[in-house]
């Protein structure tokens, strides 16, 4: 149980129910589903069979998160600043939690760890996303990037690494340390957690610099 997530739908489910009543249906759609991601990909039809719950209640619950899932997927600003990884996988989890395929992104930092924009380097097939440090920094060179940050989506939900993951990242960052262009982090994104390779130590030395 995701006790977040929990807590969300019993006061989403609240209203006309007892507490009780929400907090038992809440249960049962997070045990149907296993995981917030799952939950989030669900048609209302299925919502409302795993809840056992009333055609507007389903709704309320399939409207949320339709509403988290607009919320979540507006695209970055020139400018931007992040404050950690945790930040920036709220904000790309929403696009990517349903993608059949692996998304390999690129943000480019200008000296002030401020976006200049986000570039899309490859889309994969359903666990590898091919990646080239000449598709990676030919745009970064043009957009006289400072330094990068790295995102990817696994579509299997599970945020951990793998070793084609951690290869890539160290071709990645000794490409970049070549260059003059510091890799604050590679995060992967999973349906209900992350991971981050800066907040792991697993970043080539030397070291990023923090956000």
């Amino acid at each position: 149980m995701y006790p977040e997530i929990h807590e969300l739908l019993c006061n989403v489910l609240s209203r006309g129910r007892s507490g009780q009543a929400a907090e038992l249906a809440s249960r049962r759609l997070m045990e149907h589903f296993g995981s917030a991601g799952r939950l989030a990909q669900a048609s209302l039809e299925e919502i409302r069979r795993a809840g056992r719950l009333p055609a507007g209640q389903a709704a309320a619950v399939y409207w949320a998160l339709e509403l988290g899932r607009c919320a979540s997927s507006a695209p970055m600003r020139p400018g931007e600043r992040f404050s950690n990884s945790r930040e920036l996988y709220e904000r790309y989890r929403g696009r990517y939690f349903s993608v059949p395929k692996e998304h390999f992104l690129s943000l480019h930092l200008n000296s002030k760890n401020r976006l200049i924009r986000e570039v899309l380097v490859s889309v994969g097939s359903l666990s590898t996303s091919v990646v080239h440090p000449r598709e990676v920094f030919a745009p970064a060179v043009r957009d006289s990037s400072a330094a990068l940050i790295f995102l990817h989506n696994h579509p299997s939900g599970d945020p951990a690494p793998s070793r084609e993951d951690r290869e890539c990242t160290g071709r990645l960052t000794e490409a970049g340390r070549i260059l003059g262009i510091r890799i604050l982090d590679h995060i992967i994104l999973g349906h209900d957690d992350y991971y981050s390779f800066a907040d792991s130590g697993l970043l080539a030395p030397p070291r990023a610099a923090p956000f």
